[in-house]
């Protein structure tokens, strides 16, 4: 049974920085493919950031150049360091997933249709 459980959000002004975690396990497959995603009240879900598990990774317009995304070597836990925040960044932030390989990662990872797992999300709210 696939579990994502993610950590990191919080209340930050203009300027700062959080980073998220996202702890994975159950894969049944050595090989992933995982993405970050937000959604405002109001707004259209977005994908801004995907990594695969050979460390390709992609970015929304938005975000690159402020994000990273990474997996740490035992590769149990998604991150995102999240730089330069902007209120345009407050939002409710989740983890997806889907196990075993695919051509389409990272290329694909801003599609939440493209992933089969998702966390529970992390709030993250960026004041002026």
């Amino acid at each position: 049974q696939v579990q994502l459980v993610e950590s990191g959000g919080g209340s930050v002004q203009a300027g700062g920085s959080l980073r998220l975690s996202c702890t994975f396990s159950g894969f049944i497959y050595s090989a992933f493919c995982m993405g970050w995603f937000r959604q405002a009240p109001g707004k259209e879900r977005e994908g801004v950031a995907g990594i695969s598990s050979d460390g390709a990774t992609r970015y929304s317009d938005s975000v690159k150049g402020r994000f990273t995304v990474s997996t740490d070597n035992a590769k149990t836990t998604l991150y995102l360091q999240m730089d330069s925040l902007e209120p345009e960044d407050s939002a409710m932030y989740y983890c997806a997933a889907r196990d075993g390989f695919s051509s389409f990662c990272p290329r694909r990872t801003d599609e939440a249709s493209f992933f089969v797992f998702w966390g529970q999300g992390t709030q993250v709210t960026v004041s002026s």
